[in-house]
């Protein structure tokens, strides 16, 4: 069973045996570009791997952006419960997330299906490119899966509203250290320098800045694991890990981060899935720049 990464030689050897069709290995192609939405389904279509179905972030991976919403939304567990059926997802289903590279899109999928319940899902290491680069077969022809009934479990105490956060954030819990909220984006889009998708820049008061970049090397790999827990604990000094809520922009590559936590040995991070983008909503919440 693979829970956070496989390699492109290790998920190869089962494609092969199996129809792809009705087998307990289920691939996903979540290429996605935030500027370009529909360009992951474009790249999809032009080569993917073998039997691979695809999940777009704001059709698959979403729900409906409302007012009071950050830009991508949990979709709520019925929809996902019908999603991950139709495609072919039950308990016997090992999940392979893959992007184009980093895993900052794949990281998604596999949150969504953990945080329903389902452990036997990993993110392809270095994803499409690592793929490519390993001279492995690649198709054009869309894929199908026989749909399954998928169980959903929800662990709710893995996210974290923005009412909860809060009252963290009045309380002064992040800066006394009771929890860490720990930002993926960019620096400069931390400190209010570059914000480039948002219209407020800045940060919530409290934050600490863990890029989900310095999680991978330049190929988009993940680090060695020891390398990861180091990174990891001079971000969170004394805080464990179970203390951590991860967030990013919009949700999306603070999964990344969660992701990156499992791979290091520091589980029990939580999400705050509305993060920046839901933050600003209001315009009384406060803002560090």
């Amino acid at each position: 069973m693979y829970t956070t990464l496989i390699e492109p030689t290790e998920l190869a050897a089962p494609l092969a045996r199996n129809d792809a069709g009705n087998s307990d290995w289920a691939v996903f192609d979540c290429r996605s570009e935030l500027a370009r939405p529909d360009w992951g389904a474009s790249a999809y279509a032009a080569g993917h791997i073998p039997g691979a179905l695809y999940a777009h972030l704001d059709h698959d991976l979403s729900g409906p952006v409302t007012p009071a919403s950050g830009r991508h939304p949990l979709p709520s567990i019925e929809r996902l419960t019908e999603t991950f059926s139709d495609w072919g997802i039950d308990d016997r289903t090992q999940v392979v997330a893959y992007d184009q590279g980093n895993g900052a899109f794949a990281a998604r999928l596999w949150w969504l299906l953990r945080w329903l319940g389902h452990r036997k899902v990993a993110v392809l290491n270095g994803g499409f490119a690592a793929w490519q680069h390993s001279g492995l077969p690649t198709e054009a022809v869309p894929a199908t899966r026989v749909p399954r009934v998928f169980t959903p479990r929800p662990e709710s105490a893995s996210v974290v509203s923005t009412a909860e956060l809060e009252r963290l954030v009045a309380r002064g819990e992040l800066t006394a250290s009771r929890s860490v909220l720990v930002d993926a984006r960019p620096a400069d889009r931390f400190v209010g320098e570059n914000e480039t998708i948002d219209p407020v820049a800045g940060h919530i008061p409290g934050a600490r800045n863990h890029a989900f970049l310095r999680n991978v090397d330049s190929r988009g790999r993940f680090l060695p694991v020891e390398e990861l827990q180091e990174r990891w604990r001079a971000t969170l000094g004394d805080a464990a890990a179970a203390q951590t809520i991860a967030m990013c922009g919009s949700g999306v590559t603070a999964c990344h981060n969660l992701l990156a936590l499992e791979v290091a040995g520091l589980p029990g991070a939580r999400l705050y899935a509305g993060s920046w983008s839901e933050w600003i909503r209001d315009g009384a919440r406060p803002v560090t720049r």
